[in-house]
């Protein structure tokens, strides 16, 4: 017997005892919590996506897209990057102004490989306000999962207001559950030990956030 035959043999034992007219689970929770804490407009809304980013130790560039492709290169100059890595989806465009080198995301890549890039820049899903988290879900603007856990650096790119809710509960809505998650809220870090705070644990050391939309004048925010 395989240990999925085990895993699913105690699960069928554990539901032994529920009926068959038992609430089904999506109406066993209660779901009338709070959407969202407050009302915001639309551009209230995605200045405290900014702070929230900022308070994670994030660094928030807002921009236009007509400015999208020089503050792409200025970052990754900023840093020294030499390599970007460059899921299969993204807008070429937005990298149209670098001089780094792209490397494309393949799926022989090895951790060591991956380790050697020293930028990846990526789309999301979708970005929390409230949190100040960005979700990426695999799409092939954003590759797959550990093209973003891997490098050092990660610029990520959200699109304003479309890609912006207030809070977790919206997010979900417009999330497919089946699809590989990362949910990201400021450069990995832990404190773990005697409570000293490293970065670039499990995940980039440095992440960027670039709000572009009609509406963004060109602005750093550090963290």
């Amino acid at each position: 017997m395989s240990s999925r035959e085990r895993i699913l043999g105690r699960v069928r034992r554990a539901l032994t005892d529920v009926t068959q007219d038992d609430t089904p689970y999506e109406q066993a929770v209660a779901r009338d919590y709070l959407r969202e804490h407050g009302e915001r407009s639309v551009a209230e809304t995605v200045d405290l996506l900014a702070e929230n980013l900022a308070d994670y130790r994030a660094i928030v560039h807002r921009c236009s897209p007509a400015d999208l492709a020089a503050t792409i290169a200025g970052m990754l100059a900023a840093r020294g990057a030499k390599t970007v890595l460059v899921p299969p989806g993204l807008d070429t465009d937005w990298l149209a102004a670098t001089v780094a080198e792209r490397i494309a995301d393949r799926s022989e890549s090895t951790p060591r490989e991956l380790d050697q890039v020293d930028s990846v820049v990526t789309a999301c899903a979708v970005a929390v306000a409230e949190t100040g988290t960005i979700v990426l879900d695999g799409s092939p603007d954003q590759g797959r999962r550990r093209i973003t856990l891997v490098p050092d650096h990660h610029i990520c790119v959200v699109r304003v207001p479309e890609q912006v809710v207030s809070s977790v509960p919206q997010a979900l809505e417009r999330l497919d559950p089946v699809r590989p998650m990362t949910w990201i809220s400021g450069p990995s870090a832990t404190s773990d030990i005697e409570l000293d705070r490293v970065e670039g644990v499990h995940g980039p050391r440095t992440l960027e956030v670039v709000l572009v939309g009609d509406g963004q004048a060109s602005a750093d925010v550090s963290a």
